[in-house]
């Protein structure tokens, strides 16, 4: 058989193990943040059935959906983990606790082009509240204020959280009698950070079909800028015209208010009229965030309110707000700026153990008591010289070295070397613990990222 060329598909990442370490960490932080808002975690299969994932993605879904058949099944590998949600909680509906809360990290594929920040395959971690009829608004405030502290907790500070409605667009388009083509608008507003007003002016026109002086309407709607007062004073001037439209600003009022009382500061979020989403199931709020040194990337979490979501599974009302971050995302182009703290730890262990004796039991020993401390211990076992040892210790990045020798047996010492400082110190067990502990304590205090 002709050797191949080992190769990764583009548009999938695959980390080398320091990466892979930092990617991990930031997925612990993430789950011991949702953790503390009330999230249950959850998975759900990466395949399903195509009419599932299919029933109402809306936009591009069915282009970009990987679809295969295995005998007579129609297959297709999930594209978020909003949609198998929505057919898990109508599946499992009468074994839920409602608001039902759930967190999700997982991987998803999507068959667009392969560019710089976008990938096929690519994680999201979700958070999702689920009512049984109805759904407080306090949830759609709650929802940035959990991204806030998430990525405060990851160590951005420079980054937005805009906010909308989408009621209050519908009601809007509705005031021009664009009712029918409100979905068409919306998805074609969605591009305007990509393409500028402009060109979204000519596709309104051109493709959807809107008037002229309706698109100009619709572009000087969307550019309302200011504070968020200022923003939310200025749609007060459309109340009265449409009951939709006032319900949606009422929301949006509320959202505002609330995410003050959750402790997320101004300058983190925003009320921001060109957000609308692509996808056609959100009803209410929504939300897009951006890193403010960054905006080439586009938004690296978004979500919003869907009120019918489960309606082809299922004739309960299941409505339901929820927000994802693309981490792939987010980490390919923290790690492009240089961003990540390349001083946390990233060893696959914290001690390396090298026996030196022939006999290993009190080095078995010695792991065993290490572990059950809490410290991450590998025991090197492989017969190599000292140096191939030591270069292995450098290589994967372990802070801390114990040898263990006849000597040392002897006396009821461990000689531990700090591969950082170069300081080897010969000490008891207890002091040897408390000194790795102190350092590994003191490693692990910065963030994950570092802003410049």
């Amino acid at each position: 058989m002709a050797e191949m060329t080992p190769r990764t598909l583009s548009g999938f990442m695959e980390l080398l193990p320091r990466p892979q370490q930092q990617m991990e960490r930031m997925m612990d932080i993430l789950r011991r943040t949702y953790s503390l808002y009330g999230f249950t975690p959850l998975d759900t299969p990466v395949i399903e059935a195509a009419e599932v994932l299919l029933a109402k993605g809306g936009g591009e879904t069915e282009k970009q959906i990987y679809r295969f058949n295995k005998g007579d099944a129609d297959l297709a590998l999930r594209f978020d983990l909003t949609v198998p949600l929505a057919k898990y909680v109508a599946l499992h509906y009468n074994d839920l606790s409602f608001p039902f809360r759930r967190y999700q990290i997982g991987k998803v594929y999507r068959g667009e082009r392969a560019q710089r920040g976008r990938f096929r395959e690519f994680y999201q971690a979700d958070i999702d509240v689920i009512g049984d009829g109805k759904l407080d608004i306090t949830n759609e405030a709650e929802m940035p204020a959990i991204i806030y502290r998430a990525f405060s907790e990851l160590g951005l500070k420079r980054f937005c959280i805009r906010v909308n409605n989408r009621k209050i667009l519908n009601g809007f388009y509705a005031m021009l009698g664009l009712t029918e083509k409100s979905g068409e608008i919306m998805r074609t507003v969605d591009k305007l950070d990509k393409i500028g007003a402009e060109k979204v002016r000519a596709l309104l026109t051109d493709q959807v079909g809107v008037e002229p002086d309706k698109a100009d309407e619709i572009l000087k709607f969307i550019a309302i800028t200011g504070s968020n007062d200022q923003v939310l004073a200025a749609l007060e001037g459309y109340v009265g015209r449409n009951e939709t439209f006032d319900e949606g600003l009422d929301q949006l009022k509320t959202v505002v208010k609330y995410l003050g009382a959750f402790g997320v500061p101004e300058e983190n979020f925003a009320v921001d009229l060109t957000i609308a989403r692509g996808l056609d199931y959100y009803t209410g709020t929504v939300y897009e965030t951006a890193l403010l040194d960054h905006p080439e990337i586009g938004s690296v979490c978004s979500g919003g309110r869907y009120d019918n979501l489960a309606e082809y599974y299922t004739d309960k009302q299941l409505p339901g707000v929820g927000i994802s971050i693309g981490l792939t995302r987010l980490f390919y182009v923290l790690g492009e700026q240089g961003m990540l703290n390349g001083d946390l730890p990233t060893a696959p262990a914290d001690v390396l153990i090298l026996p030196m004796t022939e006999d290993l039991s009190a080095a078995v020993t010695l792991a065993t008591r290490l572990r059950d401390a809490g410290i991450r211990t590998q025991l090197y076992t492989e017969q190599k010289k000292f140096k191939a040892k030591m270069n292995y210790a450098d290589k994967t990045g372990v802070p801390y070295v114990m040898f263990l020798g006849e000597d040392e047996i002897a006396k009821g010492v461990i000689a531990c070397k700090d591969m950082t400082s170069g300081e080897q110190t010969t000490l008891d067990f207890a002091g040897t613990l408390a000194r790795v502990q102190e350092g590994l304590a003191e490693r692990n205090r910065g963030k994950v990222i570092v802003e410049k």
